[in-house]
């Protein structure tokens, strides 16, 4: 099958799980070649990251490498954002969030990842085709559905860091527990 945007599985990333490294770097790599996922983001989901980051005490040089890494890497995630659809999404609980289902409109995505599941209630994203998952949900299921891909990437991120795969998941453990301890236990949950 021809990979295009309309026929494989897409996530919008919110800002709250592209700030923590451990997790966004994760993330970022399962949707790397062979990519697990394709990445939906906008400038300004990119732009709360960088808040994100700047309130975890990031200073504005590192807050911009990771950016700039993020939109040279995968130059494809980025969807403009038409201030009209963020507009006319009625449902949900802080209007502040409309981008982020704006965005999975506009990048014909399945799903919003998220640590901020009551932001995104199931009977809005329902309208929209989307489901919201947890960060530790949606591993899960990339877990299942490739666990070899899943682990080699996993393994290269502890080399990146000259780690070992074992200090990668310590470092998921508190976004992710079911995720990592079904790693740990060899894919059993």
């Amino acid at each position: 099958m021809i990979l295009t945007n309309d026929n494989e599985y897409a996530v919008v990333l919110d800002a709250c799980v592209l700030a923590p490294m451990p997790l966004a770097d994760t993330l970022l790599r399962l949707a790397e070649e062979p990519a697990l996922y394709r990445i939906v983001w906008t400038e300004q989901l990119l732009q709360e990251t960088g808040g994100a980051l700047a309130k975890m005490g990031r200073n504005q040089d590192q807050i911009e490498r990771r950016l700039k890494f993020m939109r040279d890497f995968f130059p494809e995630a980025m969807f403009g954002l038409l201030q009209e659809i963020a507009d006319a999404i009625p449902c949900l609980p802080d209007p502040e969030d409309k981008h982020v289902v704006a965005a999975g409109l506009i990048g014909h995505a399945n799903a919003i990842i998220t640590l901020n599941t009551k932001d995104f209630p199931e009977e809005c994203l329902s309208r929209y085709n989307l489901v919201c998952q947890t960060p530790d949900e949606f591993l899960v299921h990339q877990y299942h559905l490739n666990p070899e891909v899943v682990l080699e990437k996993l393994d290269a991120q502890a080399t990146g860091i000259k780690q070992e795969r074992q200090d990668v998941l310590k470092r998921l453990k508190e976004n992710a527990p079911t995720f990592v301890d079904m790693v740990e236990k060899g894919g059993a949950s």
